[in-house]
């Protein structure tokens, strides 16, 4: 076993769905895998692997931020062969068009984390998603008629801000909406070679205040997990 998570070689699957919460992991696992057993409860960060339509899946739930994403990540990867990771998590919109219950897949991430400075020596990479996983998820979100927005999104250290006057700049460029862990999962796929993606549930609305309850959330969430099951089964 790896040192942040409890399970044994073999115990996690290939393909790895990451929700932030882990309280999520667990809803994740009793509503939609087949068979599914807890493997770890480390820290009370808990992950399950079971099936769905006869794949082998695991949900691991990652914490706030990326550091916390860096090391569930990493882990994954290197202790246990994970090599499709998709995030599924919640973001607050940064365009007018974007509403809450909508889906945002992150194309790219840009950030105010200095993660990527201090590997790749004060210059900037840009974390990408994996392409087939990206256009597999818009398929699935269009052919469910849910609202989804492909592109860009902020990617940021910081949840609670004195002000908007940063998030403002990335609005004039079309960044979608705000997040905390791409930029750490993108980065680690490009790493180590793997593929990853983030798919994003709409919980707040940035230009006009509007949010959803962790109850309100989750439809939207129920949607966004069904995507990203259909898509992380596909070859």
């Amino acid at each position: 076993m790896s040192r942040h998570l409890g399970a044994q070689k073999g115990e996690i699957a290939e393909r790895v769905l990451l929700p932030g919460d882990p309280l999520r992991a667990r809803f994740v696992a009793e509503n939609f895998l087949e068979n599914a057993y807890c493997y770890s409860e480390v820290r009370g960060m808990y992950g399950y692997t079971g099936t769905y339509k006869g794949t082998p899946i695991s949900v691991q739930g990652t914490g706030m931020g990326n550091p916390s994403m860096s090391i569930y990540g990493t882990e994954l990867i290197n202790d246990y062969g994970v090599n499709k990771l998709v995030r599924i998590g919640s973001c607050g919109a940064m365009q007018k068009e974007i509403q809450v219950r909508d889906i945002v897949i992150a194309q790219s991430a840009s950030s105010d984390s200095n993660l990527t400075e201090k590997i790749f020596y004060g210059s900037n990479f840009a974390p990408t998603a994996d392409f087939h996983l990206l256009m597999k998820a818009y398929q699935h979100a269009q052919s469910k008629g849910v609202n989804v927005f492909v592109g860009n999104i902020y990617n940021s250290d910081e949840f609670y801000r004195e002000t908007l006057d940063r998030l403002h700049k990335f609005m004039e460029f079309g960044v979608l909406a705000v997040e905390m862990e791409s930029t750490a999962l993108y980065t680690l796929a490009a790493k180590y070679g793997v593929k990853a993606l983030s798919i994003l549930t709409v919980g707040s609305q940035l230009l006009t205040g509007e949010f959803l309850t962790h109850e309100e959330s989750e439809s939207s969430f129920h949607e966004m997990v069904e995507v990203a099951l259909n898509t992380i089964i596909e070859d």
